[in-house]
């Protein structure tokens, strides 16, 4: 049977971290076996699903380069893939079971239920259904459903013995069924509930292995429960670990961003993000960090995914962003700046520069911040930036007239500006830094730079001396 593995991300916000993390281990599985990927969207909460959630979620997976083939915006031979255009399947499924006896009408208030509740955390039990209206006789339950009381369909679950699977991450797991809850399969809206359709549209997508966070372990009896009612073959699991902050929770917004949106704003590149989340849960032999999808798909299988808490270490994918960063070509680092701040600069002017802040940036968003002094000559002058212990204002500024002396005819080289500088210093008998400081603060406004001599060589002389004598006024002279 042809590997067929599935992400099924509900369209409540922005695309989460962890959707892209989930999707690259089934992605790569399906791709090592010559199976099929598949999104579906679980839009069933429908007071928080909205259009532009799903829509991100397809661009941003597309962005990563997390491509399926078959989903709600290309199509398949088993869709549709949207649970809000299914609604039809589930309530069949539902009515089958409780003519099954696996599954029955609850009528219970909310009112009931928020009793039970509480009186069941006052004796220091889990909240949990109590199955009066498992034990009600049904024509009891079909005059109360026939006289206009809202009603549910509640999953018949074992109140002892004990639910046993494997999980390729974890091995054998235990459930006691008398932890796991009469689940609602059929809500009163008559809507499904996750569960429901989860399982029915895994089963009738043809899905082999549920690859999925560990967040839905607890819930894995209670979908064993319904393939064993329904008969049918059971996919292989595979949970993998959560993503976590660096106390070891469960990654959020709080503490770490979790939305795609956001990383691709940012300017995080799609290919080093990719790689990042590859080692959340999985190694390359060596150790080697630094891999592609193509070469991960040579060496991965499921059952090498470590079981551990991964960490969401922002530096670490800073790290990692720039590492990718430095080997793009000036070229291709200039065609992708161009959604951060480059696009409608001079393009010569840009690729001059792009090699002087190559190295610098952490993240393409960080290109802005680096470079605007080169496209405006509205430079503010602080006095305070060319404060120094050693100098008085009068001193900085006697040294300023005289590089800008040295500056203005000669080569308009960085080698060459180097080396009068450096002259210049010696002569003045003052330390390199001393000179380049205040000359890097007046023709930038910045005490932090790219290359100094670099720098100068693409403002241009002009650019370059009138700068300085900006900046000679602001110290006074």
């Amino acid at each position: 049977m042809p590997v067929r593995v599935r992400i099924a991300p509900s369209p409540t916000g922005d695309p989460h971290v962890g959707t892209a993390y989930v999707a690259l281990f089934n992605r790569t599985w399906a791709r090592r076996n010559g199976g099929q990927f598949l999104l579906r969207i679980e839009d069933t909460d429908r007071a928080r699903s909205n259009a532009e959630s799903e829509r991100q979620i397809f661009e941003s997976l597309k962005w990563l380069g997390l491509t399926y083939d078959e989903g709600p915006d290309v199509g398949g031979p088993v869709g549709p893939y949207r649970q809000s255009e299914r609604v039809d399947i589930y309530p069949k499924h539902a009515k089958e079971l409780v003519e099954k006896g696996a599954a029955y009408y609850c009528t219970c208030t909310a009112e009931r239920l928020e009793a039970v509740r509480k009186a069941q955390m006052a004796a220091k039990l889990s909240p949990r259904y109590d199955g009066h209206c498992r034990n009600l006789p049904t024509s009891e339950l079909k005059k109360q459903i026939d006289a206009g009381a809202p009603w549910v369909i509640r999953l018949n679950v074992p109140s002892e013995g004990e639910c046993r699977f494997k999980d390729v991450v974890r091995g054998e797991v235990v459930f006691a069924w008398d932890q796991i809850d009469d689940q609602i399969l059929i809500k009163s809206d008559g809507w499904p509930t996750y569960h429901l359709a989860n399982v029915v549209d895994d089963h009738l997508m043809g899905i082999t292995h549920v690859i999925r966070a560990e967040e839905w372990i607890s819930s894995t009896p209670k979908h064993i429960k319904l393939y064993e009612v329904f008969g049918w073959e059971p996919p292989t699991w595979c949970h993998v670990p959560l993503l976590r902050n660096k106390d070891k929770t469960k990654i959020s917004k709080r503490k770490n961003p979790t939305s795609l949106i956001w990383y691709r704003d940012q300017g995080y590149l799609p290919e080093a993000l990719v790689n990042f989340l590859a080692l959340m849960g999985f190694s390359m032999p060596g150790g080697v960090e630094i891999f592609t999808p193509a070469e991960m798909e040579k060496e991965f299988s499921i059952d090498k995914i470590n079981a551990g808490g991964p960490v969401f270490d922002m530096q670490k994918l800073d790290w990692m962003n720039g590492q990718y960063i430095r080997k793009l070509s000036v070229e291709d680092l200039a065609k992708r700046l161009e959604a951060y701040g480059a696009a409608g600069k001079d393009p010569a002017l840009v690729r001059r520069i792009v090699p002087l802040v190559h190295d610098r940036l952490r993240v393409l968003s960080d290109w802005n911040d680096l470079t605007s002094f080169f496209f405006t000559d509205d430079i503010r002058h602080d006095p305070a930036n060319f404060a120094s212990k050693k100098q008085t204002p009068a001193e900085v500024s006697a040294l300023l007239a005289a590089a800008r002396e040295a500056l203005a005819s000669g080569d308009w080289t960085h080698a060459a500006m180097e080396a009068r500088l450096r002259d210049l210093a010696n002569a003045k008998n003052v330390k390199a830094g001393d000179l380049f400081m205040p000359v890097r603060v007046a023709v930038t406004g910045r005490t932090a730079t790219p290359p100094l001599t670099e720098t100068m060589e693409v403002l241009g002389r002009d650019r370059c001396l009138a700068r300085m004598d900006a900046a000679r006024k602001a110290l006074g002279a």
